[in-house]
């Protein structure tokens, strides 16, 4: 039978409102101890209406689980933890990213820290932490780089985890990432259905995987197309919007100026989109635009602009899923999954 040390401790002082335990919402379901304890562990194998009633009975009484008994007793924290990189450029990526994270883990054992870090040493310091003091049974990392050491780490103690983007790593490992070939090969399609034949693809974060895996796509794609297609120099600053704006408006005087653009970067976009319209240039008539969304703000400011979003919430709810049949002791090498770009054809 399954126990939880708040059930063996009913003891309460006069005046103490009793704390809700496993055994309160086992008698408010009428389901088993066991069957609760199995949905609040995140129970895949239970029925959706199982678990949306204990969540529902654990929510009522206010049922938080006892923690520190828990490590006692299993060695678990029952918490999962979001190492965030703060190099994403793309707007609300952090917000939407938590909220996914935390509707997965409603109604399950499971508690969210998020650790933001702003250099990659950082960061690495940050697994290292995790790993020396048993402080989650699980962690979610963003913007891994080709031989990213925050993997090596953790493969390498065997710890649970799960990336958002992919690696170079020969070894597998869990993880998420948006569809960068797919993002580019749509772009390069729809530029080209509207006569954009020379076609310049726009980054921003240069040290990520999914950097390398979009220069690849946009190289093998064009070439297949009998596309012209052109890199951004990558001496040209261009990480800042101010920069990338100036950036808009020498392009726009260039003599071989590109007739069509991809950009991966939101923000980027729109300083980009800015520059060009600061030098006399009409989108859609002069250079058309082609841009990842993660927001409503590009199509506010350019609604005529085409995007292609990634949904950001619903990847962080699939990164938590996987992560869970992680730690549940899935091979690693069946858990990689891509999300698929949507496309907002607007002009």
């Amino acid at each position: 039978m399954a126990t939880d040390t708040q059930t063996q401790n009913d003891e309460q002082r006069p005046g103490e409102k009793r704390r809700a335990t496993l055994k309160t919402i086992a008698e408010i379901t009428g389901l088993s101890l066991s069957t609760v304890s199995l949905s609040l562990r995140g129970g895949a194998a239970l029925k959706e209406e199982t678990r949306r009633r204990v969540a529902e009975a654990a929510a009522q009484v206010g049922y938080v689980p006892d923690r520190a008994g828990v490590r006692l007793r299993t060695g678990k924290t029952n918490v999962i933890t979001l190492v965030l990189d703060s190099g994403e450029e793309s707007i609300d990526f952090a917000r939407h990213m938590i909220q996914g994270i935390g509707e997965a883990i409603r109604g399950t054992r499971y508690h969210l820290t998020v650790a933001p870090e702003f250099n990659p040493t950082a960061s690495v310091d940050t697994i290292r932490y995790i790993l020396g003091n048993r402080t989650a049974d699980g962690v979610i990392i963003t913007h891994t780089a080709p031989e990213d050491r925050r993997v090596k780490l953790m493969m390498e103690a065997g710890f649970p985890f799960v990336s958002h983007g992919r690696t170079r790593f020969g070894e597998p490992h869990a993880y998420h990432d948006f569809n960068a070939e797919k993002f580019v090969a749509m772009a390069v399609d729809r530029l080209a259905a509207k006569g954009r034949r020379r076609q310049l693809l726009v980054l921003g974060e240069s040290t990520t995987n999914n950097y390398f895996n979009l220069i690849d796509a946009f190289r093998t794609i064009t070439a297949e197309r009998g596309i012209a297609g052109s890199i951004i120099d990558a001496e040209i600053p261009h990480q800042r919007t101010a920069e990338m704006r100036a950036y808009g408006r020498t392009l726009a005087t260039a003599r071989e100026r590109p007739d069509g653009i991809i950009c991966d970067s939101e923000m980027g976009a729109i300083a980009l989109i800015g520059g060009l319209q600061d030098a006399g240039l009409v989108l859609g008539r002069d250079i058309e635009v082609i841009a990842k969304q993660t927001s409503d703000i590009l199509p506010t400011f350019f609604p005529t602009v085409d995007t292609l979003s990634e949904d950001v919430r619903a990847a962080g709810i699939e990164l938590t899923r996987l992560l869970m049949r992680r730690i549940a002791g899935e091979p690693a090498g069946d858990l990689q999954t891509l999300g698929e770009p949507q496309p907002h054809w607007r002009s």
